[in-house]
């Protein structure tokens, strides 16, 4: 599966009343702590790569996130299954991995169409929207798609944020 998503700034206010507008569908707040690692045969800094755990409210996910596709989205494949947090932490310790960093973040998450509309307060950076299709082909006609939809909302291309919110945490400190 691919993840075709972009990420800008954006003024949470105001994207909130063009998403009701819209007729968007509001799904609900996720409280996300998110723990990322490397691994010990290679740097996913370098290789453009992330494997995170993700805990909300209670639940935890392991994602693998291949490199990104092209120049202006996030695009890239997308491996997710449910875990034990605290046990996969354990492991992936235990087999060389370490922790690389933590972003903490309060999510709105929305529905429009096909598309997963993510409004993120990230701890220590501020407001960002995340709008992502998944889907299997045809990434150059879903970008179109998304890059049409945060028009409405004043962002287009040129806003697109390539970094990860890991990077940017790190960048940071």
């Amino acid at each position: 599966m691919l993840e075709i998503e972009v990420k800008a700034r954006a003024d949470h206010q105001q994207a909130k009343e063009l998403l009701t507008d819209m007729g968007a569908h509001f799904i609900g707040v996720q409280h996300h702590s998110d723990t990322y690692f490397n691994a010990p045969h290679r740097d996913f800094g370098n290789t453009d790569e992330a494997l995170r755990i993700r805990s909300v409210d209670g639940r935890s996910v392991m994602t693998y996130k291949g490199k990104k596709l092209d120049t202006v989205s996030k695009t890239r494949e997308e491996f997710e299954t449910d875990v034990d947090g605290g046990n996969t932490r354990s492991i992936l310790l235990a087999l060389g991995f370490y922790e690389s960093g933590v972003v903490k973040k309060i999510r709105e998450v929305f529905k429009y169409e096909d598309m997963t509309i993510c409004l993120d307060s990230v701890e220590g950076l501020g407001e960002f929207m995340e709008v992502e299709i998944g889907a299997e082909s045809d990434i150059e006609t879903h970008k179109k798609q998304i890059f049409s939809f945060l028009e409405n909302f004043g962002i287009g291309e040129e806003d697109s944020i390539r970094t990860s919110y890991l990077e940017m945490v790190l960048e940071k400190e």
